[in-house]
């Protein structure tokens, strides 16, 4: 299991989650902004994704 931090655009925040969803086991992300008020920083706890996964 790791953790990902990612910087963005608070538009961008929802196709960022989709797509690490798809290629990772993800929980919910945590949101928060960033110090200047601008960007969004997202967290997520991920893991690799099985064997089961990957032929979907």
């Amino acid at each position: 299991m790791f953790e990902i931090r990612v910087i963005c655009e608070p538009t961008e925040a929802d196709r960022v989650s989709q797509t690490l969803a798809a290629a990772f086991d993800t929980g919910p992300a945590r949101q928060y902004p960033t110090r200047d008020g601008k960007h969004t920083r997202l967290y997520f706890t991920a893991d690799h994704r099985t064997a089961t996964h990957e032929s979907e």
